[in-house]
């Protein structure tokens, strides 16, 4: 051979074989454009993340081949609003986002794989939401959705006493600093679930969530109950429990007692003539001199001493008498039959069941007195009386305690009795003063 390079003649040889070029080259495109087709595949669940903590939310390629030279970009709502962009095997910060400036991080070690991750620190509520993952190759480009969760689990159950509502006192659970909305529930001491009687959750300032649930309790309960609040996202709760006895036992039976308020005045036919009534006969005081009144048989003629003008001969019964900061007083019931002559024992054997303020100490009348240890000193103090059961309870209205209780059997007319005390000291002139009952005390309070 010579090694001569044959010639062609136009239209010959040539012309018959350039579709079989471009058939070939057409070929080879049309596979390179397949082989470079891709689909960006993310998590199947949301990410969650505590609030502080950080968050890795991961993107891969499928099929696997390498992102070094594509361009990665998270974003939000929209393409411009960037949280992260890699685009020329570096990262660009240019567009990014003020709120993510500095807490993001790109991880690439397994970037020719085509899976890679987008790590983001201290997490905040703001970063709660969807996201896209977007990868771009020089022919193509997909994406893929996510969600980060931010979690966060708030301050423990707040148990307090509310006020009466339907027969019971309304006991109300609170929490704050929920991240989302967290489920609240009532529990007895079974871990069983009670009703609620109401439900509210609202939002802080700070864009977290406090709840608020409360339950009714009659004066039947006596079991424990316990209120959980839970983090869905974490499957967290926390839990506070609250025993139905002692404080909150008497407390309820206060505020059931207040159902039975009824309008109590002051009988002046039987007060005695050192004693000054107002003129809506609710309040009483021991004057500085003795007025010149007619000495009827109802009239206490020896103890500064008044009863009331309304008799209860059944029933329940309930008042409330403001005592201020005097120094001596006395209150309760007596039979309408008592003695209003001379010199009187105020104990149940003689018809009268009381309770006093001497000194600084307090006692119910009984034979001996009673001495009762008194943490906060009432400024009110709230009798019920209970004929059926034959029992008048005295309860300080300041703080829900509960006094004293006498039991007795009652028969015939009893009436509300007040002994103001003598006026000795500057802050025993004050009047006993008859208190309209709180209207919470006989209707709902709202949540």
């Amino acid at each position: 051979m010579t090694g001569k390079v044959p010639s062609f003649s136009p239209g010959s040889t040539v012309s018959s074989a350039l579709p079989g070029y471009v058939a070939l080259c057409l070929a080879l495109q049309v596979h390179w454009l397949a082989s470079a087709q891709f689909t960006v595949t993310g998590p199947d669940h949301p990410i969650t993340a505590s609030l502080g903590g950080e968050a890795v939310m991961p993107c891969h390629l499928s099929p696997r081949m390498s992102a070094e030279d594509m361009e990665l970009r998270w974003f939000r709502s929209q393409f411009s609003a960037v949280v992260h962009r890699y685009k020329d095997g570096r990262d660009q910060y240019g567009e990014q986002m003020p709120g993510y400036q500095g807490r993001t991080e790109l991880l690439k070690h397994n970037i020719t794989s085509g899976s890679v991750s987008l790590r983001i620190r201290n997490v905040q509520l703001s970063d709660h939401g969807q996201y896209t993952c977007f990868f771009q190759s020089s022919v193509s480009y997909e994406e893929a959705s996510l969600e980060l969760q931010v979690a966060v689990s708030g301050s423990d159950p707040h148990i307090s006493v509310a006020g009466h509502q339907d027969g019971g006192i309304r006991v109300v659970c609170r929490s704050a600093g929920w991240h989302p909305e967290p489920e609240a529930q009532w529990r007895d001491h079974r871990g069983q679930l009670l009703p609620s009687a109401s439900e509210k959750t609202s939002k802080e300032a700070s864009d977290l969530f406090q709840s608020q649930i409360s339950i009714v309790i009659t004066e039947h309960s006596n079991q424990d109950l316990s209120c959980s609040v839970r983090n869905p996202l974490l499957n967290q709760e926390k839990i506070s429990t609250v025993s139905i006895a002692g404080k909150l036992q008497a407390e309820l039976r206060w505020r059931s007692a207040q159902i039975y308020s009824v309008d109590v005045t002051l009988d002046p036919d039987t007060a005695h003539p050192e004693l000054v009534l107002s003129e809506d006969r609710k309040r009483v005081r021991h004057g500085d001199r003795r007025q010149d009144l007619p000495d009827k048989p109802e009239r206490f003629d020896t103890f500064p001493e008044v009863l009331g003008a309304e008799g209860f001969a059944g029933g329940r019964r309930y008042w409330e008498v403001g005592v201020g900061d005097k120094t001596r007083w006395t209150l309760g019931v007596c039979r309408e039959s008592v003695s209003r002559k001379g010199w009187v024992t105020h104990t149940p054997e003689d018809g009268f069941w009381a309770v006093w303020l001497r000194d600084g100490e307090f006692a119910a009348l009984t034979s001996p007195p009673t001495s009762l240890p008194v943490s906060v000193r009432p400024g009110r103090v709230g009798i019920f009386l209970d004929y059926g059961a034959g029992e008048v309870s005295f309860y300080n209205v300041t703080d829900g305690s509960h006094l004293f209780t006498f039991t007795d059997t009652f028969s015939g007319t009893l009436r509300p009795y007040f002994y103001p005390g003598l006026n000795t000291r500057g802050t025993n002139a004050a009047p006993l003063i008859i208190c309209p009952v709180p209207a919470l005390a006989g209707g709902n309070l709202g949540p």
